[in-house]
């Protein structure tokens, strides 16, 4: 017979040497059998809600049926169960389970052969939370000094399903925030209106690059005037990308005081700075397994050029005021309106930075160089802006105003013609702008806006009539010309059989003669 001692200090061991509670009752039965019959064992909690004993973990390699998570309750052994929650039994042989109405039933659902059952209640803190069952083929396997053994491991085994309970809550409950987080990361965006517009058109050469990028993990720098969107273009890489699930953390690098940016970024522990209260996580920490958006890289000052470059180069950060290093699994990506390789030929962005963020830059032209999405574009801000002030019906536009749109320069690109439509819905919402909508802009130097004459789309839908008002006046400069140089479907950026189907669709004529 084993030394009590070394039984229990043995089995311990191997019970609390893995978090993986299966792996763990796995070695333990090994251990076990060479003492006592054993051949698998399980934990199980009884569930009021579902009236089942509910399988916490199993290990039954002999086990001829598959394991049914929840175990229906006999009426017997629910007696039983609340029978002992007065008079709990610590442990109880059953070598004749047939003989037990309250078990019979339970071990006909598992094992289709006779077997031999050790029970052992588990509690702790006087709080009942489960039973341990050790099972070994045949009757009559378990004596009086098998149920000793056991009892010496019930505290041991009482901790163990504790944790596993807890760490099962814990997935479970981050499994529901990554599920909420991903909902709600959806219902952000589709609010925000992240639809690329122009993806396949004007953007269709950026679009085929975050295609090509967005599978792996290289670093990418967006760059483009302010307002092109750069950050739309980040939302798209991260949703296209394999960490789609994990978080995605934007950070205005010019928006953050010089003297936070170091704590905002990698953390800071308790006392670090006057103020430092409690150990916060930065943005890097948060962004785990997920992606970082870094906006306005060209902002950084030199301290966190410098710790930035450790992260790209280690994977790894040091919050402020700590010791310890972090290992960070994160994919960045950069934007900035400014020209860092002019930067660096100046002195004012370390250059081994810049070799780093320059992997696979992707250059966001300006909305003057892709006219062709305005009509898109305007159509979407005006059912959004729409919705956002309660308009029910988005107003109909005056003749030429997507012409108005097209001839204009638009230096503050596609966040000015957002404005520009929502400063236009204002008006119109006010009364001030009569039955139509009108845009109010400056007028270019040098250009004169060329306006058709007046359509009337009264009956038409919004982006209709936009679409039908945009395609009748570029037929009308390309004299009815569809293909070719110059023809209307190399101006609009579309397929000549495309442009065709759309001009049908919108019932509009064409050919060569003027339409």
């Amino acid at each position: 017979m084993v030394d009590p001692n070394v039984f229990f200090r043995k089995t311990t061991v191997r019970i609390c040497g893995s978090l993986n509670i299966e792996r763990a009752m796995a070695r333990c039965l090994r251990y076990i059998a060479r003492h006592l019959p054993a051949a698998g064992m399980s934990l199980y909690l009884y569930d009021p809600e579902l009236d089942a004993l509910r399988t916490v973990a199993a290990v039954l390699p002999e086990h001829p049926r598959h394991l049914q998570r929840n175990l229906p309750v006999p009426d017997e052994l629910r007696r039983v169960i609340r029978n002992e929650e007065l008079q709990p039994h610590e442990i109880l042989l059953i070598n004749n389970p047939s003989a037990e109405p309250a078990y019979h039933l339970i071990t006909q659902q598992i094992w289709d052969y006779d077997v031999s059952l050790v029970r052992l209640s588990l509690s702790l803190e006087g709080e009942r939370i489960g039973m341990l069952l050790v099972y070994a083929p045949g009757l009559n396997r378990y004596r009086p000094e098998h149920a000793e053994l056991l009892r010496l491991i019930r505290e041991p085994f009482a901790i163990a399903m504790a944790n596993a309970l807890r760490y099962q809550e814990l997935v479970r409950l981050k499994e529901t925030l990554t599920d909420d987080n991903r909902y709600l990361q959806q219902e952000l965006n589709r609010v925000a209106g992240d639809e690329i517009i122009g993806a396949d058109f004007g953007l269709k050469t950026v679009m085929d690059r975050v295609w090509q990028v967005a599978p792996a993990d290289t670093t990418v720098l967006l760059q483009g005037e302010t307002g092109v969107g750069k950050e739309l273009v980040a939302n798209a890489i991260h949703d296209a990308s394999p960490r789609r699930n994990g978080p995605l953390i934007k950070v205005n690098c010019g928006a953050i005081p010089e003297t936070l940016l170091d704590s905002e970024l990698f953390g800071h522990e308790k006392g670090a700075f006057t103020g430092a209260v409690s150990q916060r996580r930065g943005r890097f920490e948060r962004a785990h397994t997920g992606t970082i958006f870094l906006d306005e890289i060209g902002e950084l000052p030199p301290q966190a050029q410098v710790r930035l470059l450790r992260v790209l180069q280690q994977k790894e950060i040091e919050r402020l005021g700590g010791t310890t290093v972090i290992d960070v699994d994160v994919r960045v990506i950069c934007a900035t309106h400014r020209n860092l390789e002019t930067m660096v030929r100046e002195g004012r962005f370390r250059e081994d930075l810049w070799y780093r963020l320059n992997v696979f830059p992707i250059m966001i032209p300006p909305l003057r160089q892709r006219k062709v999405d305005i009509p898109a574009l305007a159509a979407h801000f005006l059912e959004r802006k729409a919705r956002d002030l309660r308009i029910s019906q988005p107003p109909h536009l005056a003749p030429g105003a997507i012409e108005q749109l097209r001839q204009y320069s638009w230096p503050g690109n596609v966040r000015e013609l957002e404005n520009v439509v929502e400063r236009a819905l204002i008006s119109y919402n006010s009364g001030i702008a009569g039955g139509r909508l009108r845009f109010d802009l400056p007028t270019t130097p040098g250009e004169s806006p060329v306006l058709p004459p007046e359509i009337d789309y009264s009956d038409s839908p919004p982006l209709d009539a936009v679409l039908r008002d945009y395609f009748t006046t570029l037929l009308k400069q390309c004299h009815g010309r569809i293909q070719g140089p110059d023809g209307a479907a190399q101006r609009a950026g579309l397929n000549p059989n495309t442009l065709r189907s759309k001009l049908r669709k919108l019932g509009i004529p064409y050919g060569r003669s003027p339409v």
